[in-house]
């Protein structure tokens, strides 16, 4: 290997998995150590991936590495957000009237959503009801020094109508948090009131956590709704595709 071109051992190491490439293949020696820990690798990497374009140009290692690493890493971080297995991995906080529903869209008195892929949502009732996940980022893959020094961009995203013939009110609360559940930072939206003669068409909601500080460690996504007409059942706010991603 020693007699190879640099340029084409870079090209065969750029076709091995990255995890391999930082804690096997940079102890083989120091010709290699300095190639995965430099730029160029990275910025390779990225280009066979489609996460840089083939005019980009070197910069720091750690840049091109982190850009590769938060892309491969990206992913919807909330489980089961259509509601497809009941309320499995959301916590009630409030289960007002009849409680939590899910059901098939478009529903009763619906309309399609705007993504095909989407089949189900969660549907409140006549009393206040809410529900959470708690995020575990060291569990998902962001290391203390990724959140803390690079703070990658927090996309939070929700999805919520009502029914056309019944008005609800909507809201949507995200802390991050540290180790020990202090508030690193926070988005509350406003409750949001649909009236009862509506449209029944989906609304999205989204914010963007960055330049937040260091210390998250983890991210508690709440929402909630009531129907404004008290019928029983399940007629308030309908949500589904609540998503978090961590974005370059």
């Amino acid at each position: 290997m020693e007699t190879l071109p640099e340029p084409l051992l870079l090209r065969i190491l750029s076709f091995l998995p990255a995890v391999d490439l930082v804690l096997v293949c940079r102890l083989v020696c120091s010709q290699w150590k300095a190639l995965i820990d430099g730029a160029a690798l990275w910025l390779l990497k990225c280009q066979q991936e489609g996460f840089a374009g083939q005019e980009a140009e070197e910069d720091s290692a750690e840049s091109w590495q982190t850009l590769y690493f938060l892309n491969k890493r990206k992913r919807n971080l909330i489980k089961n957000p259509n509601g497809e297995e009941g309320l499995e991995h959301w916590v009630d906080l409030e289960n007002g009237g009849d409680g939590w529903n899910t059901e098939d869209l478009p529903g009763d008195f619906g309309k399609d959503f705007p993504i095909e892929d989407v089949h189900q949502y969660f549907v409140s009732s006549f009393g206040w009801c809410s529900k959470a996940q708690v995020i575990d980022l060291r569990a998902e893959g962001y290391w203390e020094e990724l959140m803390d020094t690079v703070q990658p961009k927090i996309v939070v995203k929700d999805w919520y109508a009502a029914r056309c013939d019944a008005g609800c009110l909507y809201s949507l609360k995200v802390k991050l948090l540290s180790e020990n559940e202090d508030v690193v930072a926070e988005f509350e939206s406003d409750t949001i009131a649909v009236p009862q003669d509506n449209e029944g068409e989906w609304n999205e909601i989204t914010h963007t956590f960055s330049d937040y500080g260091p210390g998250a460690r983890f991210i508690r996504f709440e929402h909630g709704g009531q129907d404004t007409c008290f019928w029983k059942g399940w007629y308030g706010a309908r949500v589904t595709h609540s998503s978090v991603t961590v974005e370059p």
